[in-house]
């Protein structure tokens, strides 16, 4: 099977120190939408793994989450791309979850659902954290430099085994060819 597992902020659409708090805040970074169309052309699974800690923080709720994914997938839609599957966690860094990336939790879910291994699947994130879970899980790290990625480049801790790619579109061009 071929999976991908995709951050949300910061490489789908812009991300915001502030959270993402509404559908309207909610802009996809150019090319990204036809990249992850790309994807599906080329047989690939999508997944989410997202950190939403502003559920936890109380600054939206399940329904506007949900919102959000709506028009994301509408905006996908449009463009000939879906995303299979979205897991998110909903935690505060405080909370010591399981779930929470860099932990491993929200990957695990993602192998269980698609009854697969994460060895050697792409997921590509824009902040250390994305690459860590990548690297525990044993899935292959993939920096994008939107969002937060170029300062994530510059950090010591990043998986010495990253592929960096300028966006998303960059990085599905190399998945796909």
């Amino acid at each position: 099977m071929k999976l991908v597992i995709l951050d949300r902020d910061g490489v789908i659409n812009h991300d915001s120190t502030a959270y993402i708090k509404s559908p309207d805040e909610w802009r996809p970074i150019a090319g990204s939408l036809d990249a992850i169309a790309r994807l599906n052309q080329s047989g690939f699974h999508v997944a989410l793994a997202t950190n939403q800690a502003g559920l936890g923080r109380g600054l939206f709720d399940m329904g506007t989450l949900n919102a959000i994914h709506t028009k994301m997938h509408l905006l996908l839609s449009q463009v000939g791309g879906h995303i299979d599957a979205i897991f998110f966690c909903p935690h505060r860094a405080d909370d010591h979850c399981d779930c929470r990336k860099p932990k491993t939790g929200l990957l695990e879910d993602i192998a269980q659902r698609f009854n697969t291994s994460l060895k050697n699947v792409p997921l590509i994130g824009d902040s250390l954290r994305d690459l860590q879970a990548a690297e525990a899980a044993g899935a292959t790290p993939i920096l994008v430099l939107t969002g937060n990625g170029k300062k994530t480049q510059l950090d010591p801790l990043m998986p010495r085994n990253t592929r960096i790619y300028p966006d998303l579109a960059a990085a599905v061009s190399a998945l796909v060819e």
